[in-house]
């Protein structure tokens, strides 16, 4: 009996130990097919052209041309590259402040207020997630040409401050975060629903407002159809659709042709600032669950 006992816990054991290394085995897979490509791109910024093809893929040149790089990158076509930038960094910041605030005041509203009309507002939520953003960009376009805003930047901003997704989240997070007798308490203390939402709520729903932020900004700074339609002038084009562009020219062999370290170095940019942001909005995330859980 004890044999038998003892047999059966040495599989389990044995089981237990296979499993955990084909679960590590498949984490490094996954650790690896998102840090080769950053790696393979930080090594090409620092290559010249003909660097790029002369040169192994995951180590450095011979001859290091990084700060070289980042100054061609910026001087190329009267520093179109810096308007691109800029561009992006504005549409980032408006439209993904701007669509995570409102994701905020609705997802509390729906969460902790009783009204006519909120079941289905959720019920509206969960169908407008469903539908890919391409398939209303078409439509979109149409009515903004209407009303004169194609060609635009507010054409690229205004349909991306609503966040079905980010709306959701912060519904869900509410719902467990923030406790409606406070609230109520709250309320019988004297406060105002403006101070109950800036004094209780928002401290209380801060590591979500950050997640959503996060969603946003990397949506509104990945995003390339909506540009690409609404926009016609490059000077108005956001680094997706820049570049794009510049790699065109590589591959159409137009009279203006783009070297690649170039639009590598211009794409390795363009990731700064998401690492930045995830680095710099994580100690907001971490001091926001602190201070809910004390409020709490």
């Amino acid at each position: 009996m004890r044999n038998s006992k003892h047999a059966s816990l040495l599989e389990l054991t044995i089981g237990q130990k296979i499993m955990s290394i084909i679960l590590h085995l498949v984490m490094l897979m996954m650790v690896l097919y998102c840090i080769v490509p950053l790696v393979w791109l930080v090594m090409s910024t620092t290559k010249t052209n003909e660097g790029l093809y002369s040169s192994p893929g995951l180590w450095f040149a011979d001859d290091n041309v990084f700060l070289q790089n980042i100054v061609n990158t910026f001087s190329f076509q009267n520093g179109i590259y810096g308007r691109w930038l800029w561009n992006t960094l504005m549409y980032a910041v408006v439209a993904g402040l701007g669509s995570t605030l409102f994701a905020t005041f609705a997802g509390y509203a729906i969460a902790t207020m009783d009204f006519i009309g909120r079941k289905w507002l959720l019920a509206t939520t969960l169908a407008f997630m469903s539908i890919p953003s391409s398939v209303i960009t078409v439509p979109l376009y149409l009515l903004y040409s209407q009303i004169g805003l194609v060609g635009t930047p507010l054409a690229v901003i205004i349909p991306q401050l609503s966040n079905a997704f980010g709306l959701y989240l912060m519904i869900i997070y509410a719902q467990t975060s923030i406790p409606i007798p406070l609230i109520e308490a709250a309320r019988l203390d004297g406060a105002n629903s403006w101070t109950i939402f800036w004094r209780i709520a928002f401290p209380l729903l801060s590591p979500g407002f950050v997640t959503v932020l996060l969603f946003s900004l990397v949506g509104v700074w990945n995003n390339y159809f909506l540009p690409l339609i609404m926009l016609s002038d490059t000077k108005d084009y956001p680094l997706t659709v820049g570049l794009n562009v510049w790699l065109k020219m590589t591959s159409d062999s137009a009279q203006l042709s783009v070297p690649n370290n170039l639009i590598l170095t211009g794409s390795f940019i363009a990731v700064i600032p998401l690492i930045i942001a995830f680095v710099f909005l994580q100690k907001f995330w971490q001091s926001g669950l602190s201070a809910g859980s004390v409020k709490m």
